[in-house]
């Protein structure tokens, strides 16, 4: 327990930098301009890229700094690959750091003195209440503090080397104790057949007693076939119809007729 007098021990980088100055006077970084081959006014002019390179210091976004000045985000990064944007690009990535420092510093700030939520009664607003967000909390101090807050990543879902590794070690004896007890190709189709079998004897007590009588018929019938060995485009054969052909029954066959 910590007393009156005693001074916490500071974490290894300030929670939030103070000295940085406010999102409004955070200066642009200053750079050369890509020079274009037509200065349309539509186009990334050199206003337009100084209002995207201020916009990404106070966003951290490209997408946002690029909808700030009325560009697509894509032409943003073809732009960025110019063979003389050599400046542009520098001062692209001091933007983007700055940008995700404030807002880094932004989601501190909420982490530590929570956000303002409306409450609402029968329809009505009646107050507002404070709402603090643990894990956010746990997500920054263990990227801000890892050598005093690395034994609360397991709590948060994230897996450790040490956890990883034990979790293949366990992995790898499932699978060996798979390979010692292989199911056979016999003892897939005697669960197949049993499944079949239970789909089969449901499909029966659902049908009437005619329809039952037909497929036992059905069942024999073609038992005494697998029996012979009869197939049935064999035409020779006690069992089959001697029914009067069509007349253009033998063009049919031939593949001359229609």
């Amino acid at each position: 327990m910590i007393g009156p007098s005693a001074t916490p021990p500071a974490l290894e980088t300030p929670v939030i930098d103070h000295t940085r100055p406010a999102a409004a006077d955070q200066p642009a970084p200053e750079f050369v301009p890509v020079p274009r081959t037509c200065n349309r006014h539509d186009g990334w002019t050199a206003a337009r890229q100084a209002g995207f390179i201020a916009a990404l210091v106070q966003t951290g976004s490209v997408r946002a700094a690029a909808h700030a000045v009325n560009m697509a985000p894509e032409g943003a990064y073809q732009l960025r690959r110019h063979p003389r944007a050599a400046s542009f690009r520098k001062a692209w990535e001091a933007a983007l750091a700055a940008g995700v420092q404030r807002l880094e510093d932004i989601a501190m700030e909420r982490a530590l003195n929570g956000t303002e939520e409306p409450v609402y009664s029968y329809g009505k607003l009646v107050g507002t209440r404070i709402v603090h967000n643990d894990r956010l909390l746990m997500f920054l101090l263990r990227n801000r503090a890892p050598a005093r807050f690395a034994a609360s990543q397991t709590r948060v879902g994230l897996v450790t080397p040490s956890e990883l590794k034990r979790l293949k070690k366990q992995w790898r004896k499932e699978w060996e104790a798979e390979l010692r007890d292989p199911v056979s190709a016999e003892k897939v189709r005697q669960s197949i057949e049993d499944k079949l079998a239970q789909l089969r004897d449901s499909i029966i007590d659902r049908t009437s007693p005619r329809t039952a009588l037909l497929y036992a018929q059905w069942q024999a019938s073609n038992a005494e076939d697998a029996r012979k060995g009869a197939h049935w485009w064999e035409e020779d054969g006690a069992l089959y119809d001697d029914g009067t052909a069509p007349g253009d029954y033998a063009a049919v066959e031939d593949g001359s007729g229609g």
